[in-house]
């Protein structure tokens, strides 16, 4: 489905274009490449409501195929065939985008996954080094820095998600209706410091405690899969997840994210708080994830730097 194409004037009244709006700069074109999740749908829809067109790849595997409806064009592309995806990007005159959702890395270690996603040869002139030399790296910061800079060359500008949806991101403060305990407090401080540090070498963004005590840290498999694995090692529930942005967070990728699906995993594994960094992580569905985290006794807070430096941080 082609969606008709839409122009928004000064006056924010949005009006039906017959002429191509590539000769009319009143309207404006974006490119989305979309990953996994429910982030790339929303960003879809704030970007038309702003009177953008919208053009996007889906990454095959993991975009949702409501995508399809919401944009002016869509097609999905496979994650190493780099030179389509430009293609595409170029046949609709994008030269700017921005990307949302989720990309798994574990797919990298599929068997035969270079004979299953078949990466072209632009592809392997920007990725050669990270993949196959000493160079280079397969830590997401570097990967994802990878796919912009190849973009970049090809003259398409990332911009963050952020700048397009900013009311994802969540607002400092205690976000549910019931008050940390002073154990839960230490717990949410020691998580911090130590995810911080875990994303200072990009490892991952998450980590669960308990009583001072780590028990999981976000690696590869994600956040869903850390907590899941916390709830395994502590049965008897009651522990809390930190999830924080990395110091040198690039906010044009790979920006923390939850939503309703983190809480449900949360109350599924058995735990009671989770802690997230104000300002830079994105919340999704925000008013239903809190209402589910309230009726279901789990305390969200949002927190900062200057959090740590109090003695009683996180009041209600």
């Amino acid at each position: 489905m082609r969606l008709e194409r839409i122009c928004v004037p000064p006056d924010g009244a949005p009006t039906s274009m017959d002429t191509d709006l590539a000769t009319n700069h009143s309207c404006r074109k974006i490119g989305l490449l979309a990953g996994w999740g429910r982030f790339p749908i929303l960003v879809a829809e704030r970007l038309r409501q702003s009177g953008y067109e919208v053009y996007c790849l889906g990454i095959q595997g993991h975009a949702d195929p409501q995508l399809r409806e919401l944009c002016h064009d869509y097609a999905d592309v496979g994650v190493g065939k780099m030179r389509r995806q430009m293609q595409f990007f170029h046949r609709h005159g994008v030269t700017r985008a921005t990307m949302a959702g989720k990309i798994f890395k574990t797919i990298l270690f599929e068997r035969l996954a270079w004979l299953k996603y078949f990466p072209d040869l632009m592809f392997w002139r920007f990725f050669w080094r990270n993949l196959f030399t000493s160079r280079g790296n397969r830590n997401d910061d570097s990967m994802l820095m990878t796919v912009v800079d190849a973009y970049q060359a090809s003259g398409i500008e990332f911009a963050p998600a952020t700048d397009f949806a900013p009311e994802l991101l969540v607002k400092k403060g205690l976000l549910t209706d019931r008050r940390l305990t002073r154990y839960q407090q230490r717990d949410i401080r020691f998580g911090w410091e130590l995810a911080k540090q875990m994303g200072r070498l990009d490892i991952g963004q998450t980590v669960v405690v308990k009583g001072q005590a780590v028990l999981a840290v976000e690696a590869i498999e994600g956040t869903d899969e850390c907590i899941r694995r916390a709830g395994s090692l502590c049965p008897a529930g009651g522990f809390t997840v930190v999830k924080v942005a990395k110091p040198q967070q690039d906010m044009r990728f790979d920006v923390p994210t939850i939503g309703l699906g983190t809480l449900q995993m949360i109350r599924q594994s058995g735990g009671s708080v989770l802690a997230i960094e104000a300002n830079r992580t994105i919340m999704l569905d925000q008013s239903e994830t809190i209402e589910y985290a309230n009726h279901h006794k789990i305390k969200l807070v949002a927190i900062d730097a200057a959090d740590m430096l109090q003695q009683t941080p996180f009041a209600a």
